[in-house]
C-alpha cells in the first residue's frame, strides 16, 4: 500500500477508509496511519476518506474518527465522504455528507463552488427527510447518547461473534492452524482468505453464503451459528484446494 501510495503521481487524490475496511477488516494501526500521512503529505497528495461505518468498527464515533483527526491536526486538506445510512439504519434513505477540510478560505470558496456545480446538475437539490432525521438525533443530546449506546452494543455483539468464532475453530482445527486473523480483523466484515472453490463449497455443500473472495459479513451471524461456520470453514480450506 505504502509502495502505490509513492508510485502515485504527486497530487493524486488517495481513497482511504477511515475505519472498518470494506471488504478486508483490516485496519492500520495508529502507528500505520502515521506513515501512510508521511507519504500523502510527502506526495502533496489529497486523502479521500470513506467514512461508512463509523461508530461500528470500535463503538466509538471519536475512536473510529481518529483517522481523519489525525490528518486534519497535521494540516492537510482532507475530503471524507461520511455515511449514516449504516450507523443510524437510514439505508432506504441513502443519507450521507461530504466535508472537505481546506486550507484557507479561499480555497474554501473555491471547492464550494464546484460542489456546486457538481451538485446542480446531478439532483439539484436533495431530499430533506432523511438528513432531519440525523440533524434530530445528533443535536438532541439525549438521542445522542441513546445513539451512542447502541452503536456501542452493535459493535460489542460483533466483537463477542469474532471470539465465539475464532474460538470455534481454534478448537476445532487439529492442524494447528493460526486463525488469530479474525480477532485483529475489526468492522462488520471478515477476509477469510477461502479461494473462488473453497467458497463454492460453503455454498454449495454448508448452505453459507458469500463473496467470492472469501469475505463475510459478520453482523449477520449469530453466536449459536458460530460452530456451524467454523465447521464449514474448516472442511473448505482443508479439504478443497
Amino acid at each position: 500500500m505504502i509502495a502505490d501510495i509513492k508510485a502515485a503521481p504527486g497530487g493524486s487524490f488517495i481513497l482511504l477508509h477511515g475505519c472498518a475496511h470494506n471488504p478486508t477488516g483490516i485496519d492500520p494501526t495508529p502507528e500505520q496511519w502515521g506513515v501512510i500521512a508521511d507519504v500523502i503529505q510527502e506526495k502533496n497528495h489529497i486523502p479521500f476518506f470513506d467514512i461508512a461505518y463509523q461508530g461500528f468498527a470500535s463503538g466509538s464515533l471519536d475512536t473510529d474518527a481518529a483517522s481523519v483527526r489525525m490528518f486534519v491536526a497535521r494540516g492537510m486538506e482532507v475530503i471524507a465522504a461520511q455515511s449514516y445510512s449504516k450507523n443510524l439504519g437510514l439505508y432506504a434513505e441513502r443519507i450521507g455528507a461530504i466535508n472537505v477540510v481546506c486550507s484557507s478560505p479561499e480555497a474554501a470558496a473555491r471547492v464550494k463552488s464546484q460542489l456546486k456545480r457538481i451538485a446542480r446538475p446531478m439532483y439539484s437539490n436533495p431530499p430533506v427527510h432523511g438528513a432531519r432525521i440525523v440533524a434530530n438525533i445528533v443535536g438532541d443530546s439525549a438521542l445522542f447518547k441513546e445513539w451512542n449506546a447502541e452503536m456501542e452494543m452493535m459493535a460489542g455483539r460483533i466483537k463477542n461473534v469474532r471470539h465465539k468464532l475464532f474460538d470455534s475453530l481454534s478448537s476445532k482445527d487439529k492442524s494447528g492452524k493460526d486463525w488469530s486473523f479474525v480477532l485483529k480483523q475489526i468492522g462488520m466484515f471478515s477476509f477469510t482468505g477461502l479461494n473462488k472453490a473453497q467458497c463454492d463449497n460453503m455454498t454449495n455443500k454448508w448452505h453459507v453464503y458469500m463473496t467470492k473472495d472469501g469475505r463475510i459479513s459478520l453482523a449477520g451471524l449469530s453466536l449459536a451459528k458460530c460452530e456451524y461456520l467454523a465447521d464449514a470453514i474448516i472442511d473448505s480450506y482443508h479439504n478443497v484446494s
